[in-house]
């Protein structure tokens, strides 16, 4: 994988202009340390465009690759439509993963306060297989360019107390930090498992209460079609998808708080013939 702080320096020449608030050196590393601390931070200010928020994002990503592992994939958020009216973004948002992001398997247990703001929520993630995923645009060429189709249930860190927007949750790097992935269920290059990965049902539970519900299509109508959003969003900014790497395709719930003493499970019907799903333990 080449190096993202690379491709955030071929993005800083290309977009300078806009990055003109770009967070200095010393408020980025403050986040850090709050994201250390597990402590509530305030939103980094000054920002005037996404490029400014992409440009702190690079910032953090090479400070907290020292702590948390090195970059092994990306994640897209705001992936539906309300989630960006929220942030007033009309479009997804990618972040980085880390090796500390996929670290944890279904039935691990984690600390409630794991994080400065802790949440949970249902995803789903896949593994790159071939290059041609940076051409793909059908549902097909994604498939043939992925090898496995892997449950998630993503932890994100939402770190900042109040001024949540869409500069900051890229500045927040979309909130990646923790993850539990399930078994890896192989892809079939078909039209008949592409309607399945639409049509399934997607909860996530908490002590057997339901929390969320969503179909497949709530990512951008299907979680097949993130994947060309991002390989686009990435060479805008010099970069490509590389063999190996993962990509966490969104939420299909909510990003909750974390509630201690707590098992959240994540549960995908109509997948495959029996439902398949994820867990994860708070203490």
């Amino acid at each position: 994988m080449r190096h993202l702080i690379l491709a955030a320096a071929a993005s800083l020449a290309l977009t300078a202009p806009a990055l003109a608030a770009c967070p200095s050196d010393e408020a980025v590393e403050a986040l850090s340390r709050a994201l250390l601390s597990n402590t509530p931070a305030q939103p980094l200010t000054g920002m005037t465009s996404l490029a400014d928020g992409q440009c702190a994002q690079d910032k953090l990503v090479a400070i907290m690759v020292r702590h948390w592992g090195r970059p092994v994939g990306y994640k897209v958020g705001l992936t539906n439509p309300t989630a960006q009216q929220r942030f007033g973004v009309a479009h997804p948002v990618t972040g980085t993963i880390y090796e500390g992001t996929v670290m944890m398997r279904s039935g691990a247990e984690v600390p409630a306060r794991f994080g400065s703001v802790p949440t949970v929520e249902a995803d789903l993630m896949v593994r790159v297989r071939d290059e041609a995923i940076n051409q793909a645009r059908t549902h097909m060429d994604v498939l043939r360019a992925i090898d496995v189709i892997i449950p998630f249930i993503e932890m994100p860190d939402l770190v900042l107390a109040s001024g949540m927007d869409g500069p900051n949750l890229l500045g927040i790097n979309v909130g990646a930090r923790l993850g539990v992935v399930g078994e890896a269920i192989p892809v079939q290059v078909s039209e008949e498992f592409a309607a399945r990965l639409a049509s399934m049902t997607v909860t996530l539970a908490s002590d057997q209460r339901e929390l969320a519900r969503a179909p497949g299509t709530a990512l951008l109508g299907h979680p097949l079609n993130v994947i060309p959003w991002l390989a686009q969003d990435l060479a805008s900014r010099g970069e490509r998808l590389r063999v190996g790497e993962l990509i966490s395709l969104g939420g299909f719930s909510p990003a909750l708080p974390t509630e201690a003493g707590r098992s959240y499970t994540v549960t995908y019907d109509g997948l495959l013939a029996a439902p398949v799903s994820v867990n994860v333990r708070t203490r």
